[in-house]
Order: structure tokens, then C-alpha cells, then sequence
């Protein structure tokens, strides 16, 4: 195997995708959508033909967590079919494949965070259809690896960040929810732990079958919006925000109230360390905050003054209209 494998990342346009590019350079091959469809079986195969890839990221997913609740067929076709397609095609052109899922295959009542043999129970389509995507992708592929992260952030893409950033600076009233706990992830930190257990099977080092990545220590999504206006905004300008329950801000999918994730394999068994959201969130606010600033000024004046009563959503879809 080469020194620098050739990484092919499905999903490329996406927050991991995209981070994952940044940080693996040339090395990194990310496919978006048109170039490579994982509901698509025929083309997937010809796209990792035609890359010579010598080891697969599948960073291809449905996210939009409540939307899913009302759309399922769309949601379990990309994160049940297509990660099984995605399995099919490495293993039938002998390419090792890690697999990205979620925390939300879990159903947050154990009281402590989540160890990789622990017990699945989806509480929401997103989080079943994930859990779908697993059992495909282990069964069709013996040289796949399954790497649960939560709660990413990062510079790409709509994330939990980025809209309370531009929530605040648009003047709109900030309420998180307090009560949800899990484990938020620099995009950045785990693109750089993707790429090393890439390499690992690019290599056939041993690995696990599933392993946790995600970011540490655990918090709310109430402190997570409370570090990011703190990194933000200085004290005499900065902007409240006001912590709530998840019974004051109903959604159409259910969200488990406890879904940390027990990163010790990760450390134990390749030697990674979990990367800290509280060190990475400042420099990443400050560059979404200098996007959307920009975007603002950009914009034409609304006619009225926007209304004050929007929220964000947790995974960072588009805020219920007041």
C-alpha cells in the first residue's frame, strides 16, 4: 500500500466531506452526489472504479432529523440502501470501507454514555434508518468499520453553530434546549481521526468492527450556544441565551435526552484522543460568524423588522417561523 493510500469520501459536499477534503489534501478524493449517488448501485461501483480508491469513507447521509419523520422512504434509501450499496460495492472490488454513523441509534435512557456493544433503540427515522445502514454494512462487508460520531459542527454546511450565530446576530431571541446531553464534535478533530483509521485499513492493520469518535467533554446544546456567543460576541454586546426544556420546544422527531458516546475503544485500540469542542468551537464561531456577517450585509433590507421569536433546531434545520 502506498504511503498516502487514496481516500474516495462519499458524501463529499457534505460538513464531514468537506472537512475531510480540507484536511486530507490530495490524498483525498471527495465525491459528491453527482459524481457518486450511494441509492444508485451501478454507478457507485463505476464512480470507485474509476478512482482507484484504495479505501472508502462513506460520509453520504440523510440528516434533516425531523424532516425524516415526514419523508422515511428518502431518508431510509441514502442511510439503510444506500450504506448497504455503499458495503456491496467496496467489498465486491476488495476496498475496506469505514462507515459513518450516529449517536441517535441509541435511545438515551442508559445514564451513561454509550459503549459500542450497548444495545440500539432509534427513537426517531433518522436514528432507525442509521441503525439500518449498520446492520447492512456489517453483514455485506468484512473489511467495513462502523465509526459512531454526534453532534457535529464545523465550517460547511448548515450545523447547530452556524444558525445560532446567525440567529444572534440577526437579533433573534436565543432558547436552547438544556436538557438534551451528548457529545458535540469539531468537524475538523474528526475528519483528522478519520483519516488515520482510514490509513489503518487502507494498511488491514486490525481494527474494530464499531468504534466511537465524537468530541468531548459533554454538553447541552444550551452550553454549546452559550460558548458560541461567549466566543463571539464581547460582553457589553452579547446577546442572552435562555435555557429551556425539550418539552418547551416541540419537534417532529424525538430526540433522546442522553446520547454521550464512551470513546475509550478509540483510545484504547488506535491510540486516537476524542477531540475537545470547547478548544476548536472559537476559531471555527469566529469563521462562521465572519460568513454570515457577511451574508447579512449582502441580503437586501427586509421590508419589516424580522421577527424576534425565532429558535434554532437542534441539528441545525432551518428555525420554526414565529
Amino acid at each position: 500500500m502506498p504511503a498516502s493510500p487514496r481516500i474516495v469520501v462519499l458524501g463529499g459536499a457534505g460538513q464531514l466531506g468537506a472537512a475531510l477534503a480540507r484536511a486530507g489534501g490530495p490524498a483525498v478524493i471527495a465525491l459528491g452526489r453527482a459524481e457518486a449517488d450511494v441509492t444508485d448501485a451501478a454507478s457507485l461501483r463505476a464512480a470507485l472504479v474509476s478512482t482507484r480508491a484504495d479505501v472508502v469513507v462513506n460520509a453520504a447521509a440523510y440528516t434533516a432529523v425531523d424532516r425524516a419523520e415526514s419523508e422515511p422512504q428518502a431518508c431510509f434509501a441514502v442511510n439503510r440502501d444506500g450504506a448497504g450499496n455503499a458495503a456491496a460495492a467496496c467489498a465486491a472490488l476488495g476496498l475496506p470501507l469505514l462507515h459513518v454513523s450516529t449517536d441517535y441509534v441509541f435511545d438515551g435512557r442508559r445514564g451513561a454514555p454509550y459503549r459500542e456493544d450497548d444495545a440500539r433503540n432509534p427513537q426517531n427515522a433518522y436514528g432507525a434508518s442509521k441503525a439500518a445502514g449498520e446492520d447492512l454494512v456489517l453483514a455485506r462487508h468484512e473489511r467495513a468499520l462502523v465509526l459512531r460520531t454526534a453532534w457535529l459542527f464545523g465550517l460547511d454546511r448548515p450545523n447547530f453553530v452556524r444558525t445560532v450565530l446567525r440567529l444572534a446576530l440577526s437579533g433573534h431571541r436565543l432558547r436552547f434546549v438544556s436538557d438534551q446531553l451528548g457529545s458535540p464534535t469539531p468537524a475538523p478533530g474528526l475528519a483528522q481521526l478519520v483519516l488515520a483509521i482510514a490509513r489503518r485499513l487502507a494498511d488491514r492493520e486490525a481494527v474494530p468492527r464499531i468504534v466511537h469518535a465524537a468530541g468531548a467533554p459533554a454538553a447541552t446544546w444550551h452550553d454549546i450556544a452559550a460558548a458560541a456567543v461567549t466566543a463571539v460576541f464581547p460582553p457589553h454586546a452579547r446577546p442572552a441565551v435562555t435555557a429551556i426544556r425539550t418539552d418547551a420546544y416541540p419537534t417532529p422527531a424525538r430526540r433522546p435526552a442522553d446520547s454521550r458516546l464512551d470513546c475509550g475503544l478509540l483510545l484504547q485500540t488506535l491510540g486516537l484522543t476524542p477531540p475537545d469542542w470547547t478548544r476548536a468551537l472559537p476559531r471555527l464561531a469566529a469563521a462562521l460568524a465572519a460568513q454570515e456577517s457577511d451574508r447579512l450585509l449582502a441580503a437586501p433590507a427586509p421590508a419589516t423588522p424580522p421577527p424576534r421569536a425565532r429558535e434554532a433546531r437542534a441539528d441545525g434545520e432551518a428555525p420554526p417561523r414565529a
